[in-house]
């Protein structure tokens, strides 16, 4: 049995040396393409691309809530998020959760595909190593939202900000910032305009995770969830 169990044990060291190796490959080769500063520049050449002072502090914190609420403690990588992922895709025998950090979707989004394959995370996790190592928290953020999709053809917060309720950036409410936290998830599932029911549901989600985390009491949540928001589109 004992000897059973070492040659197992083995066999997923070889794995595990194996997937890393091709991992690190797939990281280095994209890296070598495009360097990191590059694609940064790359990024923030981008038309309407918003500075990070200039997002409201709500929106921020509705984002970190919802997406990656160890952002500011963690390295790029969070090992509790990772394993409780690992343990939900084991129970569901599918990839249904991946546990990224913002530094892994920025390394994700900008340098691979969505292909749900290990090697391609174990990519990720080097890429974003290499972005943590090179740039702070702050401008990591303000990158990762400068690289999210909103939906409706809306590819930077400003846009959506004005195609979803007609306003600027700086005069959107609590809650359409809350809202606009929770549409990257899943643009085509909770863009207002196409699913105003759903969009409402992510949104109680998001003040949720905001309590959870203590950037707003139940009382400020709730309050925020009764504004009305602009029926831009009257489709709300």
């Amino acid at each position: 049995m004992k000897k059973f169990l070492l040659i197992l044990l083995l066999i997923i060291l070889s794995i595990t040396a194996l997937l890393v190796g091709k991992g690190y490959n797939m990281y280095k080769e994209a890296i070598n393409k495009t360097p990191l500063e590059e694609k940064v520049e790359e990024i923030k050449s981008k038309e309407n691309y918003i500075t990070i002072s200039e997002l409201p502090q709500i929106y921020i914190n509705a984002v970190i809530s919802v997406e990656d609420h160890r952002f500011y403690k963690h390295n790029g990588i969070d090992i509790i998020a990772i394993c409780r992922a690992a343990v939900n895709d084991i129970k569901a025998m599918s990839f249904v959760e991946g546990g990224s950090t913002i530094t892994q979707q920025i390394a994700k989004n900008e340098y691979f595909t969505q292909e749900k394959k290990v090697t391609r995370k174990i990519a990720e996790v080097f890429m974003a190593f290499e972005i943590e190592k090179n740039y702070d928290k702050d401008e990591i953020l303000e990158l990762y939202i400068n690289t999210i999709y909103f939906g409706n053809g809306y590819y930077n917060i400003q846009d959506a900000a004005r195609g979803y309720f007609g306003k600027e950036l700086e005069d959107l409410n609590d809650a359409e910032c809350i809202m606009l936290a929770g549409i990257p998830n899943a643009p085509s599932v909770y863009a207002p305009t196409e699913n105003p029911k759903l969009a409402k549901e992510r949104q109680i989600q998001v003040a949720n995770k905001m309590v959870e985390y203590g950037y707003l009491t139940e009382e400020e949540a709730n309050k925020i969830l009764n504004i009305k928001l602009t029926e831009y589109y009257n489709k709300y």
